[in-house]
């Protein structure tokens, strides 16, 4: 038997306090395991995407200063510091000088953090633009990218760039990232104009037609060079801003290099606020006031587009929004694993809207970690298929063909081989496809499913969502599904007295799931 082994450490997720249950003392989640031993991995972590924040020592003039505490906190497993002081709304600066931290990269659980003076300035309170103009929403479709494209003068109009050994246009580009984030199209033109004048230039100097939304390589090496890494990078951390701040409490930006750290105004639209905080980043405090002003990005889309509010559809998620009925994604009376909890829709930024499952293969059959399951992946409610890609099937709910309106559900990691075609209509039980490696970043296969309303990345777990915001957890053959608080990947669910629990191995009977008609 030949048995190729794959060890790939990938992080200790470390955040936020409180859960629906106790936390277990310290997760590491490990990427791939050897096919013949314990299991099929389940990480979709993308090397095209941000790295978690590298904390900093912060320049000694900070304007941060903690004058005085307004209370304490006690690290939870999964906490890092960037996202206590998010959660805060303090700067890391403030935090790190309040409580003499040498290192901000470690904390240990249990520690006692102070919690110094929140920052009294507050960011713009000028609405950018609506929900429904950052989401791919209802009405996005209708936008004729190819043709927008084709009419314009700049360097837009003959830019490519190579992804997956394939030269694709910036069409082609942007219409993908647009559908694989769930972000709408024009805010990433809109984008690409104010930062680098592709709409209207046709010859942007070197740096902008390489690095187009001016971010630079991760702090981990992974470049962010071309047109299709930077949208990647921009639309997921529209989707981070968006999402953190709707369901997990977003309340702080922070210009480091100049100790500015500034809350988000209260009340202030999630559109606005996920355009606020990805405009942030790699930023001047002087510069971002500029862009998120009436006269920046909202001027430009303005220009190209029309009024962003006009016809918004608001709200994308109706008070009291109840989830069809759904079904386990693979056939009645199989048995499968449950092997990653609540995680990125599509990148670290959407809303952890995923979770994984892998298929019950004799793995001492294959050599790989990563190959074409012998099972299928089936329908969990009745619809159509909406669309197909490479590793991606949508299920659409409604029936218009139109993910970005009503339910939808992706299903990542499906194979090209016995895939189902787009515009099939199926019932529950029907079959969409193979596991696989194929499409986003896998290292072992298995798959990735998430819901979508109106084209909104719904939390798979939503229960310490604001009451106000909150939606209903994913639920699949009556079990619910639940994560440990910013711990990505781990999670469990319930159905009435019974738990499972997720997780990579195969020799556990408490993630192994299955369902009867």
């Amino acid at each position: 038997m030949r048995v190729i082994v794959l060890l790939l450490l990938v992080m200790l997720v470390l955040v936020v306090n409180g859960c629906v249950r106790e936390q277990p003392e310290v997760i590491v989640i490990t990427a791939t395991l050897a096919p013949a031993a314990a299991g099929v991995p389940t990480a979709t972590l993308d090397p095209l995407l941000p790295t978690p924040t590298m904390l900093v020592n912060a320049p000694a003039d900070t304007t941060e200063v903690a004058a005085a505490a307004t209370g304490r906190y006690v690290v939870q497993p999964g906490d890092t510091l960037s996202l206590i002081a998010a959660s805060q709304g303090v700067s890391v600066t403030a935090l790190v000088e309040a409580n003499n931290i040498a290192d901000p990269n470690r904390l240990e659980v249990g520690q006692v953090l102070v919690i110094p003076n929140t920052p009294s300035q507050v960011g713009s309170d000028f609405r950018i633009l609506p929900d429904s103009r950052l989401v791919r929403a209802p009405g996005s479709a209708d936008f004729d990218i190819r043709g927008f494209i084709a009419a314009q003068p700049g360097f837009i109009r003959t830019a490519t760039d190579t992804v997956d050994d394939v030269v694709l246009s910036a069409a082609d580009i942007i219409e993908r990232v647009a559908f694989e984030y769930s972000v709408d199209p024009r805010l990433l033109l809109a984008l690409l104009e104010m930062r680098a004048a592709w709409l209207s230039n046709p010859a942007p100097d070197e740096f902008r037609q390489v690095y187009p939304l001016g971010a630079p390589a991760s702090p981990l090496g992974f470049d962010r060079n071309g047109l299709f890494r930077q949208l990647a990078w921009g639309a997921d951390q529209l989707n981070f801003g968006y999402y953190r701040h709707k369901f997990a409490n977003l309340r702080l930006m922070e210009f480091t290099e100049e100790g500015i750290a500034i809350r988000f105004v209260e009340g202030l639209n999630h559109g606005t606020a996920g355009a606020q905080w990805m405009l942030s980043l790699f930023n001047r405090y002087d510069l971002w006031q500029l862009e998120t002003g009436a006269q920046g990005l909202y001027a430009i889309y303005q220009r190209y587009f029309g009024d962003p509010f006009l016809n918004a559809v608001e709200p994308l998620i109706p008070i009291g929004l109840e989830q069809p009925q759904l079904t386990f994604p693979f056939p009645a009376g199989e048995t499968w694993y449950f092997t990653g909890g609540p995680h990125g829709g599509w990148g670290s930024g959407s809303a952890w809207a995923a979770v994984d499952f892998a298929p019950p293969d004799d793995l001492t059959t294959v050599t790989s970690a990563c190959y074409v399951s012998e099972y299928f992946v089936t329908a969990i409610a009745p619809g159509v298929i909406a669309r197909t890609a490479a590793g991606v099937v949508v299920l659409d709910l409604d029936g218009d063909g139109d993910e970005a309106t009503g339910w939808s559900i992706l299903y990542l990691h499906i194979a090209t081989q016995d895939r189902i075609a787009a515009g099939t209509v199926v019932n529950i039980g029907d079959r969409i496809g193979r596991p696989s490696c194929e499409g986003g970043f896998s290292t072992g296969t298995h798959l990735h499913i998430a819901r979508r309303y109106n084209g909104e990345w719904l939390p798979a777990d939503c229960t310490i969502c604001p009451v106000e915001r909150r939606v209903p957890n994913f639920v699949m053959s009556e079990w619910t599904f639940y994560g440990y608080t910013q711990q990505e990947y781990q999670g469990y669910a319930l159905k009435d007295d019974e738990e499972r629990i997720a997780e990579q191995g195969r020799n556990n009977p408490l993630n192994q799931v299955n369902w009867a008609r």
